[in-house]
């Protein structure tokens, strides 16, 4: 007896590698081992297409079993009863599979092993290189095989023989509709609800490096296409790798899938009595609890996975050093400045010896300060390669209880990981101090992932490609470059940002002059002080490029001292862990997020956070971003970064803040699409103060800047095109309630020029002109109104439609903006010079007289201009020497 069977719990793949196999072996009968998905059950039910003559595994007798072909697998523990047979001396063993080889692999006469898709694959081509016919029903098994096991050709392991595998079978009359209903189809209740449960119950595990998503449910029902389910959480939640694992009658059913090379999902299970491929897999585990099964997985998961980082990669660079022979006194200032715990002391680039803060603090308090730092250093210490892993490095800091280890390359240092830079690798979520005061509790989110697709569908087809050329240009030039910031934060965001900030591991200028060179089409613009240049396109498209560095504040409010420095540095020294985002652009790693401090975690929950509890005392404008940032997307402030918005204000940090870096953030707040979001924020926190003292928020001042917005949309709406500052609007509606004086003083405070001063102080006082000027209920005419409001700047007369509560003023506006101000003569001055009028300054009176008949609907067309101009400016007036006298017109 020649019998064809598959492994357990088979899938599309193993059914058609079957119905090949029959057309390969006619003789022989096809049996399942077991149990199989359900989908599949319901397929040989409800599909009438074929009869794929299966026998019963009970009417199989083991013993007359002369020949086995085993197809899509070759593990003895997955295949059931077989198992008994496979070593009994003079049973054939024929194999065709494609998955990787396991120390439980049977070996058989005929081994068919080949790297592809799927085993059907293999098998369809030996059906084709042997001529056999195939109906089309059989054609739409064989494809439904192929198409399952490669993921409709989008998984990695997809080959070009899987391609010409699934051609065949279509010109054999495949039924790609069928095909796609059974590989496609709306889920169930059930699955819906089980999917439900598979997302909240999802943890997030760092092992050895290397994030893992692991979920697990529980049906007292069997719930069918559990892998199909596990497919859908890894496209919602964009993970590297996951492990899903479901209670569902008398056994747990555990399916991986794997995106990194650093997790091997068949590895992982075939010790469960699974088997798959490194990228897909699956297992079945009967008589064990669902928390065992769990337990054995994650001890499986670190035995398995591989640590993706290396030293190099955790490691922070430049070191800050200091020699051995500065004083304990110079070190202590360094450990300050820089906000370390622990200083290598360093000779032409090797590491002498290591001194924490604590030797430093109290050798000064025992009058040593002047010492030597040498005398002090720690000179027993390890140090490891830039190749070395985590389990060594994590051996050297915590079993050696090492602060700081040094990364050594050649007998240089190279970099340094602290404590905190394990912790942040080995832990599920970054390590900050924000933590041990916000209660960060809850799920945790991937630090690291790949958002090429989200890229692909939320920029054009140029950014997308200008993004990949840089990242070409760095490959070349040797360096790492990253899109950073808000950029990065809005695309998560899924929001319109095009203002792209790039940091390049290197001198940023140079690869700014690099590009320009290569692209060829366009200008660089540099700032040697602080390594930033920025990429001009001929159609005004710009890309602001800047050298990773790291900012040193010698007092607060001060100026920081920029210094180079490495991408993870250059994040950190930012305002806020949602703009901490980077985007990797270098080819072999384009579109992966890196997230050094829990970024990802507070856009999730809407939270803005600052890094470290100095951050407003060493740059206090960052309240007012926290504020804008706040009101901009709907977040809230996280209850740490609260608390020192209130210490700021107290221990008044703002007294050290030049008024032109203070305007700056005010001119953007007040640029915001809703300021009075902001506005009253800032009076929650009493920081309107740190403008004027006589600021004050209350129902008048809010229910004015709503009548601003409602006046803008308008004004928006109606002219597109036109162009004016919105916070030019609303800083006089913010100083309304001031007197002249002191809206003056507040102005001056901004240290900004005398000329937006003088503007601005000139519309506060035209407001106020222009509304006494008009008698209520008067309607104006057009030429009333051009007199009124000519010369008075877009922003101004905005305001005061906003702020007046005369409606033929309002109207007035309106017209003024609609009508009035587009009204202008055919006549020209060539014009009056051609009827006759000699040149002078009475053509501006002439013409002045026209435009404002033409306002009043006095005139027309070109010939009631020139009528009007001659009844009212005589030729003969000029001829006699009567300059400029004007007769009234003839009616």
């Amino acid at each position: 007896m020649e019998v064809i069977t598959t492994h357990l719990n088979a899938d599309f793949d193993a059914m058609a590698s079957m119905v090949a196999a029959k057309k390969l072996y006619p003789n022989a009968i096809a049996v399942f081992p077991g149990s199989q998905e359900r989908n599949l059950r319901n397929f040989f039910v409800e599909s009438m297409v074929y009869d794929l003559g299966l026998s019963k595994l009970k009417s199989v007798p083991m013993e007359q079993v002369t020949r086995l072909i085993l197809v899509d697998t070759r593990q003895r523990t997955r295949i059931g009863p077989f198992e008994e047979i496979v070593d009994r001396e003079g049973l054939s063993i024929h194999i065709y599979d494609h998955h990787p080889p396991t120390k439980w692999d049977v070996h058989g006469e005929v081994e068919v092993i080949k790297e592809v898709g799927s085993t059907t694959t293999i098998l369809t081509r030996m059906i084709i290189e042997r001529g056999l016919e195939l109906t089309s029903d059989e054609a739409t098994i064989l494809a439904l095989g192929i198409y399952e096991d490669t993921g409709s050709f989008t998984f990695t392991s997809t080959t070009e023989e899987d391609y010409y595998a699934a051609g065949f079978l279509r010109k054999k009359g495949a039924n790609l509709g069928l095909v796609q209903d059974m590989l496609t189809h709306e889920l169930t209740v059930e699955q819906v609800t089980l999917l439900n449960d598979m997302v909240q119950s999802a943890e997030t595990h760092v092992i050895n490096g290397v994030e893992v998503m692991v979920t697990k449910v529980a049906s007292e029902e069997y719930v069918g296409d559990f892998a199909v389910l596990v497919h859908k959480l890894v496209d919602m939640e964009n993970v590297p790798a996951v492990f899903a694992l479901a209670q569902m009658e008398d056994r747990v059913y555990i399916v991986g899938r794997s995106r990194i090379p650093e997790v091997n999902a068949a590895d992982v299970l075939i010790p469960l009595g699974g088997g798959g491929h490194s990228t897909a897999a699956s297992a079945s585990v009967k008589e064990l609890p669902l928390n065992q099964a769990e337990q054995k997985l994650l001890r499986n998961l670190k035995s398995k996975v591989n640590a993706s980082r290396t030293a190099r990669d955790i490691m922070s660079y430049p070191v800050v050093s200091a020699r051995p022979d500065q004083t304990l006194a110079s070190a202590a200032e360094t450990l300050v400045r820089y906000s370390i715990n622990v200083l290598p002391i360093m000779e032409n680039g090797a590491v002498l010896g290591l001194v924490t803060r604590q030797v430093v603090e109290k050798a000064a308090y025992h009058g040593l300060k002047d010492l030597p730092v040498s005398e002090y250093m720690t000179s027993d210490f390890s140090t490891v390669f830039p190749d070395a892993g985590i389990s060594e490095i994590q051996e050297k800091i915590v079993a050696e209880n090492q602060r700081m280890l040094p990364v050594v390359e050649e007998g240089k240092l190279v970099g340094v990981i602290t404590r905190t830079d394990l912790l942040n690798t080995l832990m599920d979520t970054p390590l900050t101090g924000q933590q041990l005061y916000d209660g960060r509790q809850g799920k945790e989110f991937t630090r690291k992932k790949n958002l090429t697709s989200l890229m692909k569908e939320r920029l054009n087809r140029e950014i997308v490609e200008l993004l990949k050329s840089l990242g070409r240009i760095a490959d070349g030039a040797g360096v790492s470059v990253y899109a950073v910031g808000g950029f990065v934060r809005d695309l998560l965001l899924r929001r319109q940002n095009l203002d792209i900030d790039v940091v390049v591991e290197g001198d940023g200028i140079a690869f700014a002059q690099k590009f320009a060179q290569e692209r060829g089409n366009v200008r660089v613009r540099t700032h040697k002080k602080f390594g930033t240049a920025v990429i001009l396109f001929p159609d005004g498209f710009s890309v602001d490029v800047a050298t990773a560095r790291r900012e040193v504040y010698i007092s607060p409010a001060a100026l920081p001292i920029v210094e180079s420095s490495s991408i993870k540095l250059d994040l950190y020294r930012r305002d806020f862990t949602i703009n901490t985002l980077a985007l990797q652009l270098n080819n072999r790693y384009f579109g992966t997020l890196i997230d050094f401090f829990g970024a990802q975690k507070d856009i999730r929950e809407r939270t803005i956070r600052v890094l470290h509890n100095l951050s407003f005392v060493e740059d206090p404008t960052r309240v007012f971003r926290a504020i804008r940032f706040e009101k901009r997307f709907g977040f809230r402030i996280g209850k740490l970064t609260r608390q020192l918005i209130d210490n700021a204000r107290r221990i008044d940090v703002f007294k050290g803040l030049s008024g032109r870096r203070l305007f700056h953030e005010l001119e953007l707040m007040l640029s915001e699409e809703h300021p009075v979001l902001s506005i009253a924020r800032m009076n929650d926190f009493k920081l309107l103060s740190v403008l004027h003292p006589a600021l004050k928020f209350d129902g008048k001042l809010e229910d004015l800047f709503f009548r601003v917005d409602v006046v803008l949309n308008w004004f928006e709406l109606l002219y597109l095109d036109e162009r004016y500052s919105k916070w030019k609007t609303y800083l006089p509606a913010l100083g309304d309630q001031l007197t002249g004086a002191e809206f003056e003083t507040l102005l001056k405070r901004f240290e900004i020029s005398k000329a937006i001063v003088g503007e601005l102080v000139k519309a506060k006082q035209d407001v106020e002109l222009l509304s006494k000027r008009v008698p209520p209920r008067k309607e104006l005419l057009p030429g009333e109104i051009h007199e009124l409001l000519h010369g008075v700047s877009v922003e101004c007369l905005l305001f005061l439609m906003a702020k007046t509560a005369k409606e033929n003023l309002r109207k007035a506006i309106s017209t003024y903006f609609t009508t009035v101000r587009r009204v202008h003569t055919i006549l020209r001055g060539r014009d009056l010079r051609e009827m006759g009028y000699p040149p002078g300054r009475h053509y501006g009176k002439i013409l002045n007289t026209l435009f404002m008949a033409k306002l009043n609907e006095e005139v027309g067309t070109r010939e009631e201009e020139m009528t009007f101009v001659r009844e009212r400016f005589p030729l003969c007036d000029f001829t006699q020497g009567r300059l400029g006298v004007a007769r009234p017109p003839h009616r």
